[in-house]
């Protein structure tokens, strides 16, 4: 971006976060953080397409957003499962177009907190571990990898990770922490290899976050959502309107000198000296 910002000049503001011409491609798109995402991305004038595993919930999530008057499609993919991603990729490829942002958004959470008798070190499961870094870990970097084959120079990655992978989080699983915290070093290293192309990769780090399948959805109770909000300086949960700014602040034009960056968006969570019970 060559020119300073001349703040009277509306359309340069609108053009910070235009997303007009792009082709943008969510991964765990049918709910949450992914959806929440799409939305944004198509409302910005990007051609969106959302994948998921759950073909019923990534139809649902698609019209929606095509009775909104904007462009999506949708199609059927498992991120943990090798080469699916990369084999989609491909397709949107030849079937929509190239694509020009790629979002690893899907993950799981991947059994309880070691504070419950289940997600201690002695009885949490061999099953539970290997999910969890077959989704979180192994599919963001099969997905990143993916993306840099049919992005061009000059594309987007954006990563989902959690303020669980800067800090430790008894709130969550020991699978949980340790892919995230991975997940940030493979968004900095993929930063270096893709620079010289002008892709720029970089991660969100959402904190505790309402409907969304790990920061608790629909299964979270009162008490569970006390426990959350007690964590945070801000003293509530995020909602999802709250995490679309940073979404697409990340893969638009005005975030053009922006990579390898982990932008915590967590109600201060990070800013306390120690985690609370």
């Amino acid at each position: 971006m060559n020119e300073t910002l001349n703040v009277r000049d509306k359309d340069r503001i609108f053009d910070l976060f235009s997303m007009s011409g792009d082709i943008a491609v969510i991964t765990g798109a049918s709910s949450g953080i992914g959806q929440a995402a799409a939305e944004i991305y198509a409302a910005a004038g990007a051609t969106v397409v959302i994948i998921g595993r759950n073909e019923a919930r990534l139809a649902q999530v698609r019209d929606g957003i095509i009775a909104s008057g904007w462009t999506a499609h949708s199609y059927v993919a498992d991120q943990a499962v090798r080469g699916d991603i990369d084999e989609v990729l491909q397709r949107i490829s030849a079937e929509v177009g190239q694509p020009t942002v790629v979002v690893a958004n899907a993950g799981i959470a991947g059994g309880r907190s070691y504070l419950t008798p289940d997600g201690s070190l002695a009885r949490y499961q061999d099953d539970e571990w290997d999910s969890v870094v077959a989704t979180n870990l192994t599919g963001t970097f099969e997905t990143i990898r993916a993306a840099a084959k049919v992005l061009p120079d000059g594309g987007r990655i954006l990563v989902t990770a959690s303020t669980a992978g800067l800090r430790t989080d008894p709130m969550v699983s020991y699978a949980y922490v340790a892919t995230k915290a991975a997940i940030l070093n493979l968004v900095r290293q993929a930063a270096l290899e893709l620079a010289p192309r002008g892709i720029r990769v970089n991660a969100l780090a959402p904190g505790p976050f309402k409907d969304t399948l790990i920061g608790g959805g629909a299964k979270l109770d009162a008490e569970g959502e006390r426990q959350w909000a007690a964590t945070i300086p801000l003293g509530r949960m995020g909602v999802m309107a709250e995490i679309q700014a940073p979404m697409l602040f990340l893969v638009a034009p005005g975030s053009g000198f922006v990579t390898g960056t982990i932008l915590a968006v967590d109600g201060g969570a990070l800013a306390l000296s120690h985690t609370l019970f």
